[in-house]
């Protein structure tokens, strides 16, 4: 997986998640699909991933969990994946000195501002994972960025340093593949990287400021994503005061309320305002 001659690099793609879809029946496991131009990148939530060409790194990396080579995962342990994906971010940036912190489920944040981003899509057949596929953006080398993306940060904005891309990949991949084969087969790894991922998450056990998706009608479909708490973005009506203590069993969100009860919010049922 660290060799260059596994990742298939597209001159441009409409998204590098999308492009690994097509080619699910015809791809190896552990294959890699990246593009220095990615013309309609998605995040989570149904929002696009902006990426100026040829200054970030977008790919994705296809798992096939049915092949005998990658270690069967029961589809309740697929937040495992995010886990490993998140924290072979943060050993990567680490590397080039950047500290930075997973904002569940799985941004990757320096102090308040967003270097990297996920969007992991799973199959699953009957109660087993069949395939993952884990799509990537890292912020590189852009430095100005659209109005619409509230906090952004770069590779570049935080060490004043610019990078070339393939050899970046190349060490990304063999970190990830370092997790895979750390965590995914071996007994107890599953439990050992939660343990990795408490550690590392944003704002947890700090009192933070929610939006509750669940009280907005229409849900993070119509609800505010990546709210700033300013004069000229007042808080919605759906927000909430708690503290994120960890995730459950599932990987949801476990938040104490202001009156010491728990709630756990599953993906698109929470988010933080910033």
């Amino acid at each position: 997986m660290t060799s260059s001659s596994s990742i298939l690099w597209l001159e441009s793609v409409d998204s590098t998640n999308s492009e690994a879809r097509r080619r699910i029946a015809s791809i190896d496991n552990l294959s890699v699909l990246a593009t220095l131009n990615q013309t309609n990148g998605r995040g989570q939530r149904g929002n696009t991933w902006s990426s100026t060409p040829g200054e970030n790194l977008t790919f994705s990396i296809v798992l096939k969990f049915e092949d005998g080579l990658t270690h069967s995962l029961q589809a309740y342990d697929q937040f495992a994946i995010s886990q490993m994906a998140s924290l072979s971010v943060l050993d990567f940036l680490s590397i080039h000195g950047i500290e930075a912190a997973i904002k569940w489920p799985n941004d990757i944040y320096v102090g308040n501002r967003k270097i990297c981003g996920m969007l992991i899509e799973n199959s699953i057949r009957e109660q087993w994972l069949s395939t993952s596929i884990v799509g990537i953006g890292i912020n590189v080398n852009q430095k100005i960025f659209p109005d619409n993306v509230p906090n952004p940060t770069s590779m570049a904005i935080e060490t004043g340093s610019s990078f070339q891309l393939k050899p970046l990949l190349d060490e990304f991949l063999s970190i990830f593949e370092s997790y895979r084969s750390r965590y995914l087969h071996i007994n107890g790894g599953l439990g050992k990287l939660t343990h990795l991922y408490l550690s590392q998450m944003w704002r947890k056990d700090v009192e933070s400021v929610f939006i509750d998706y669940t009280k907005i009608p229409g849900g993070h479909l119509s609800g505010p994503v990546g709210i700033i708490n300013n004069e000229n973005n007042p808080l919605p009506e759906a927000s909430f005061t708690g503290i994120a203590r960890g995730i459950n069993d599932k990987g949801e969100l476990v938040v104490e309320m202001k009156d010491s009860t728990i709630r756990e919010f599953g993906f698109k049922e929470i988010a933080w305002v910033i």
